[in-house]
């Protein structure tokens, strides 16, 4: 998901660390506290259990996003349901 809005310091863990992330419409706000590089505007996060734990530049974000539409657009349909 892409970065809209940072909150709190890196540095001080006793700071609210969260981002608001976007994708596809979808809005979300996730905790920071266990990310491996602290994210900037614009930067790409993956997110498991909200969140964040691995940040991406933007190019290898953008491959792993057709990589997953490609998978689900070939997936068959009884393997969906």
């Amino acid at each position: 998901m892409r970065v809209t809005s940072v909150q709190g310091d890196p540095d001080d863990f006793t700071s609210t660390q969260i981002a608001t992330v976007d994708a596809d419409g979808i809005s979300r706000e996730i905790r920071l506290d266990i990310v491996d590089h602290w994210p900037n505007v614009g930067d790409y996060v993956i997110i498991h259990a909200g969140f964040a734990i691995h940040s991406l530049v933007e190019e290898e974000a953008l491959k792993n996003i057709a990589l997953l539409k490609e998978l689900s657009e070939n997936t068959p349909e009884e393997l969906l349901s």
